[in-house]
């Protein structure tokens, strides 16, 4: 299994596709917006992807926060609200926020599992930061880190009582960029105590079963390398000092925060501590190179990405869809 986790390019395998992904076996995929057309669609693409990988709980993940971040959106499937409003709520109300973070996870979770979508990367544990540049923004859960982690833990929760895994984000703590690392390598000045700050949700949900870092430079730590590829961050802050002992992938390495071609961006990371390097853009000639770059699966990854993948789910608190939706409809309402 290859320590890569790949995009593709449109609603339907191609047949490049299909050799380059047997050939390659990669550890999970990964769905955006060019991905989804409707559920039966949708259906017929994951258990495509599961036949190709030959094992049932192959990873399929989908960023499907809510807001301006969705993936699967109307006419075929409804708007969900963002981080903001959760935390509007919280201000007002905290156990009726939780609850509500809780539900709505719930029906974003129900709906992934109709598709064959077993993997959300959510939540975003990011503490917001005035000044910051709008990449977090509106997304985020708040700026106190308690209550970050707090609406993180149901959003776990919600995700988990309908089969699907969560994924915190993004390790040690995107908050204080000032640039957007889509285009741009973010340089965080920050010193220990505000660092600690921002890596305290992480550290209290240090037990989610999996995690993505950051494409940010954090100069207290390395000067030189982004968290994602900086052997520092990953092992002595992100596996030691924060404690996730999950399975660990990058985020995005087409995001122009990264230096090299696709291939030496994603090596990198996976020599830094990675487990897997996430290739995101679904063009071909880039996963060439990514597949030339970056080595099998570690033996502590397939061990992390097993037990993953085998988490007992919670028991079904007996909300449907439409049940979910109306609950946190009415919480949402008293903010």
């Amino acid at each position: 299994m290859q320590a890569a986790i790949y995009g593709l390019e449109g609603t339907e395998i191609t047949t490049d596709e299909r050799d380059f992904f047997r050939d390659a076996d990669p550890a999970g995929y990964i769905l955006f917006k060019r991905n989804c057309a409707d559920r039966d669609q949708m259906r017929r693409l994951t258990d495509g992807l599961r036949e190709i990988a030959g094992r049932s709980e192959v990873p399929i993940l989908i960023d499907q926060e809510g807001g301006r971040v969705a993936r699967m959106r109307p006419p075929e499937w409804p708007s969900f609200p963002s981080g903001e409003a959760f935390d509007r709520l919280y201000q007002r109300a905290p156990s009726s926020a939780i609850e509500a973070a809780r539900v709505n996870a719930r029906a974003l979770a129900l709906m992934l599992n109709e598709v064959g979508v077993n993997v959300d990367c959510l939540p975003m544990l990011d503490v917001r930061q005035p000044g910051a540049t709008d990449i977090v923004g509106d997304r985020a859960l708040g700026s106190e880190p308690m209550q970050v982690a707090a609406l993180g833990r149901a959003i776990l929760d919600g995700l988990h009582s309908a089969g699907v895994l969560g994924v915190i984000k993004h390790i040690p703590g995107h908050g204080r960029a000032l640039v957007d690392s889509h285009h741009e390598l973010p340089i965080v000045e920050a010193n220990e105590d505000e660092l600690a700050v921002d890596m305290e949700p992480f550290e209290r949900l240090h037990n989610a079963a999996m995690g993505m870092t950051s494409h940010l430079l954090y100069r207290q730590w390395d000067a030189d390398r982004p968290a994602s590829q900086s052997p520092i961050v990953i092992h002595e802050i992100i596996r030691q000092r924060i404690g996730f002992d999950g399975f660990l992938m990058s985020d995005d390495i087409g995001m122009e925060a990264l230096a090299g071609d696709h291939g030496e961006r994603a090596a990198a990371c996976v020599k830094a501590g990675c487990d897997v390097a996430l290739h995101c853009d679904g063009k071909m000639d880039n996963m060439i190179l990514v597949a030339k770059a970056v080595p099998a699966l570690s033996d502590e990854a397939e061990v992390r990405l097993a037990r993953a993948m085998a988490r007992t789910f919670t028991p079904d608190d007996g909300l449907d869809f439409a049940a979910a939706v109306e609950k946190r409809d009415a919480l949402l309402a008293l903010a």
